[in-house]
């Protein structure tokens, strides 16, 4: 269902031609994969040319990233706390999770197996959603801030394996809240995200933690 769900993203996206900012993307994103140990995934990083600032990974590692997240992102090391964030993310199955807790009791995972091999496009829409690609379908994403913290934490530890300072997602989170500013968002406890106030604080806790995974490239 995830490459499924891939394969309709891209098929709808205007996938980027920039060089050097899909070059970015991709030496980042095999650093990081390299770091999750995982070989049995099917890794493949894309960019896409949109000014949300915005990722994700789909289960079995199918990334892209927005281009509007470039310039918060800035370089190599801001880059890989997205990323390292959003791998997670599959190698926690988070996807799984939510698919199994969401789709079963809705419709049935057969009915929805049959469905997605018919193409039916409001059915690829909401597994698209729950898999991890909401934003691209203009749907909520669907992680709870349990889920979203877990990511965080495993994916401070996947960059600093990778070789990237984790004080880098501090940065990276800091120039988030900045550049949330202003905008009309809802409460903590009614979001499926923690707040960017409580992320860095989060992450300033576990970086001693990831620091022992830590050896610059």
């Amino acid at each position: 269902m995830g490459l499924d769900a891939y394969r309709q993203v891209l098929k709808k996206a205007k996938l980027s031609t920039d060089p050097v900012a899909i070059e970015q993307v991709r030496r980042v994103g095999r650093r990081i994969a390299e770091a999750t140990g995982r070989t049995d995934y099917q890794w493949e990083f894309n960019l896409i040319e949109d000014k949300q600032a915005n990722a994700f990974c789909l289960p079995g590692g199918k990334v892209a990233v927005y281009t509007g997240i470039l310039p918060i992102t800035r370089d190599d090391s801001g880059l890989a706390a997205v990323l390292g964030h959003e791998v997670s993310h599959a190698i926690a199955r988070h996807g799984g999770e939510r698919v199994t807790q969401t789709l079963l009791v809705q419709m049935g995972l057969a009915a929805t197996q049959v469905a997605l091999a018919r193409n039916d496009p409001a059915v690829v829409q909401q597994v698209t959603a729950l898999l991890g690609a909401g934003a691209t379908v203009g749907l909520l994403l669907p992680w709870s801030r349990a889920q979203e913290s877990e990511a965080d934490h495993l994916g401070l530890i996947f960059m600093a394996k990778a070789g990237y300072d984790p004080h880098a997602a501090l940065d990276l989170w800091n120039r988030m809240a900045e550049a949330a500013k202003g905008r009309d968002r809802p409460p903590e406890y009614l979001s499926t995200h923690p707040s960017e106030e409580t992320r860095i604080k989060q992450i300033e806790a576990w970086i001693p933690e990831a620091l022992q995974f830590y050896a610059p490239r």
